[in-house]
């Protein structure tokens, strides 16, 4: 039985680095990549995105497909190296660096961040810097849009979580979570336990409620366009779980 070494220092490329052989094959199933790649082709008009934190390219590449001219940004070598080796992966160009100040060049017409992607910058200061990065980025008539969960506290119990995400025949899959209410964050360990041994994912992120997010907007001097529940645009409500956000200058 082995055990994945302690992460002593967690970097902006940790979560991709550690996850990245199995990120897809976890998350498959739990998105609605067609309806994010309907959304964002129609705000792109067939002109230029840069997607934050582009992954294993989820999004980007059947957005490139739809026409969009898509670049990306992303701190973890591994992810894009899963990425590039997939059918058209290679012909987007990606720069790897920490989004909160992203290593390209404008304007384009579209910057997107998805699935929880912006709560990786794990202060206040961070979320800020990003959001006056895309501002400087951004075409006259362009949007940012941000999709993300709404906090729910109620998770928690003693500011605790132990969750069963899947149970197989040969292997299991559990998230143990720690949050701090006080700094916003939530430390994780995504733990899969197989005949194999046990494998430890971390992942650490600093939420931001949706008022929050709309301030940070104002001090880059955007301003919130438009808010949905999801990417089908279905009525963001009290009951919603998640936000699909869209951001732009004030007219």
């Amino acid at each position: 039985m082995w055990l994945t070494a302690a992460v002593e220092s967690y970097e902006p490329s940790t979560y991709g680095d550690q996850i990245a052989g199995i990120y897809d094959e976890l998350y498959d199933g739990l998105f609605d990549t067609a309806g994010a790649v309907e959304f964002l082709s129609g705000l792109a008009r067939g002109g230029r995105a840069l997607e934050l934190g582009i992954g294993t390219g989820r999004i980007a590449l059947p957005l490139q497909r739809a026409g969009v001219h898509v670049s990306g940004v992303d701190a973890s070598r591994a992810m894009v190296d899963r990425l590039e080796a997939k059918a058209g992966g290679d012909s987007i160009p990606v720069a790897i660096g920490d989004f909160k100040e992203p290593p390209v060049t404008g304007p384009f017409d579209l910057v997107f961040v998805a699935f929880n992607t912006f709560f990786g910058l794990l202060s206040q200061d961070d979320q800020i810097s990003c959001f006056e990065a895309v501002a400087s980025l951004l075409a006259e008539d362009a949007r940012f849009v941000l999709e993300a969960f709404v906090p729910d506290l109620s998770r928690f119990d003693r500011h605790q979580r132990v969750s069963v995400d899947e149970v197989m025949l040969d292997q299991v899959r559990l998230e143990v979570t720690r949050h701090d209410p006080v700094a916003q964050r939530i430390d994780s360990q995504h733990v899969v336990l197989s005949e194999q041994g046990t494998r430890l994912y971390p992942v650490r992120i600093r939420y931001s409620y949706p008022g929050e997010l709309d301030l940070m907007a104002q001090l880059a001097g955007l301003r919130l366009q438009e808010r949905w529940g999801d990417w089908r645009r279905r009525p963001f409500t009290s009951e919603s779980h998640a936000h699909v956000s869209v951001y732009s200058r004030p007219l």
